[in-house]
């Protein structure tokens, strides 16, 4: 069936539809050895060959969401030139091959979702949508009043402002503070930063969850598929509100 260009192309990971227009008008992409500038073009995925700079793309046909319990020390890449592992050498036995949506940094562990379905992780990823994720974090040193004072204030950075939707301190000593804390925003390391900023120091720090999605019963290095409901459940929150 024909669909047009940028709706495959998203739909392979590539990139959004947006972006997708983008490559075309730019001339990067080609059906069947001709390349392809016109909006509103189509392509069969299943008949025709179409390339990306050169690259041929491909839409899967069984579509795959899993949960994946990332560990420490673990590159949310496919490969990686300083040959550390990597999210892919953890999921060698899924029968379809997936990616990362959006990134877990090398020091931190927790829940990872991955698909080959490119729309959903456009969807989980668009900044428009900030989804809930919890994240378990322990900080150097012990968590006064002020510092709570801070964090609730938002915390100022340089791209944004650190301020969790909710934060509770689980476990309190002298040398360390364990702390549940709810962000929507993404940014690059923003929970290491913030807290940084903040004057304390993230000596570890584990996300626990996506939406209703959580780690239960997942050992690290292991992942389950998703359900039909969490899927859905995922896809409402990523929907434009009214």
């Amino acid at each position: 069936m024909k669909e047009r260009l940028q709706k495959i192309i998203s739909a392979a990971g590539i990139a959004s539809r947006r972006h997708g227009e983008e490559l075309i008008r730019a001339g990067r992409v080609s059906v069947n050895g001709e390349v392809v500038t016109e909006l509103g073009s189509k392509a069969d995925p299943a008949r025709d060959v179409i390339r990306v700079d050169g690259k041929t793309i491909s839409v899967a046909k069984n579509l795959l969401y899993i949960a994946l319990h990332k560990p420490a020390e673990y590159v949310t890449t496919m490969s990686d030139p300083q040959k550390r592992p990597t999210v892919a050498d953890l999921v060698g036995d899924v029968p379809e091959r997936v990616y990362p949506v959006g990134r877990l940094d090398y020091g931190t562990s927790g829940l990872l979702l991955m698909t080959n379905d490119g729309i959903f992780a456009q969807k989980m990823q668009h900044p428009r949508f900030q989804i809930p994720k919890t994240y378990r974090v322990k900080i150097t040193g012990r968590l006064n009043r002020e510092d709570l004072k801070k964090l609730a204030a938002g915390i100022k950075l340089s791209d944004t402002v650190f301020k969790p939707e909710s934060l509770t301190i689980e476990k309190i000593n002298e040398r360390s503070t364990w702390v549940r804390l709810t962000l929507r925003e993404g940014k690059n390391r923003i929970i290491r930063r913030g807290f940084e900023a903040a004057g304390r120091r993230v000596a570890r720090l584990v996300r626990e969850s996506v939406g209703d999605v959580d780690l239960a019963g997942l050992e690290e290095g292991t992942w389950r598929e998703l359900t039909s409901r969490e899927i859905k459940q995922l896809l409402a929150l990523a929907e434009p509100p009214g």
